[in-house]
């Protein structure tokens, strides 16, 4: 009994956490909630708009085209990343010196401001000067990704898959060396192959830290601005111009704060669903 309630009396000590956490994020969002329910002609004078910004934002072909390219983008990542990181991680060595060595290898891309990593590809990609643009370009491949939409797409993909496939990486190594010997023991003595001790061990004990790698990049892939506007711009015309850029070009370009409010509350929402979904979906298993 008194272990539970010095356990219950420990709460008091994150509830200054919380609350200060909640208000930072309250606050921002009832300003961005006033704005997108408003419309102002300058002066400081706010007007009654309804929900007339997020019809305009709804029905505006600029919107889907940019949400289009979102989603294109984030299911490419998901596609690449996951798997990749699965498997670097199965390569891993799982004792020895070389684990401390693989390990800060694998955590030295995320390590790198986002812009940093933007400017970073910006050179690196370059058609003239850039040692994978002339690369490409001395080994015949016609890649410029500052005209072509198709050679930008594949520089932001690159790009996104060198920095932040290392989560997914450390994140499934956790996973694996948390299985116990006596699994691989008990497969070895049936004879097990190696697809097998993945199927049915190795896989199903990634399971949690997988769902945790998904929601993560999820999360970040469909919301990347920095790394995109510092290497291409949105560019070129309007290629890869995600739904986090075109936010911030109504918001900061246009100034229209209105549509710019009512779009992010929109991204917002479109964000936790799909989240709750992948959630839901991914655990589904374990409440059964």
């Amino acid at each position: 009994m008194g272990g539970k309630t010095e356990y219950q009396r420990a709460w008091w000590f994150v509830v200054p956490v919380v609350v200060l956490v909640a208000f930072n994020a309250l606050v921002p969002l009832m300003t961005v909630v006033n704005y997108s329910v408003q419309e102002t002609f300058g002066n400081n004078q706010f007007f009654w708009h309804g929900v007339g910004w997020f019809q305009d934002v709804l029905n505006s072909e600029r919107f889907h085209a940019a949400l289009g390219r979102q989603l294109l983008f984030t299911t490419i990542i998901l596609l690449i990343e996951i798997p990749l990181g699965v498997a670097i991680a199965l390569t891993m060595p799982k004792k020895g010196p070389w684990v401390p060595v693989c390990l800060v290898l694998m955590a030295l891309p995320l390590l790198i401001p986002w812009n940093v990593v933007g400017a970073m590809w910006n050179i690196f990609a370059l058609p003239d000067i850039g040692l994978l643009g002339y690369t490409l370009n001395s080994l015949g491949f016609d890649y410029n990704y500052t005209q072509q939409p198709v050679s930008a797409w594949i520089t932001v993909i690159l790009m996104d898959v060198w920095h932040w496939t290392s989560l997914v990486v450390l994140l499934a190594y956790a996973g694996l060396i948390a299985i116990p010997d006596a699994y691989y023991q008990a497969a070895k003595i049936d004879g097990a192959s190696p697809w097998a001790v993945f199927r049915h061990i190795q896989l199903p004990k990634m399971q949690r830290v997988l769902t945790i790698a998904i929601l993560l990049r999820f999360m970040d892939s469909f919301m990347i601005h920095t790394e995109v506007s510092v290497l291409t711009g949105g560019g070129p015309g309007n290629a890869t111009t995600f739904l986090s850029i075109d936010l911030v070009k109504i918001a900061l370009g246009q100034f229209d704060l209105g549509p710019a409010a009512a779009m992010s509350l929109i991204y917002f929402v479109i964000t936790l669903l799909v989240s709750w979904v992948f959630y839901t979906l991914m655990t589904r298993h374990d409440q059964n």
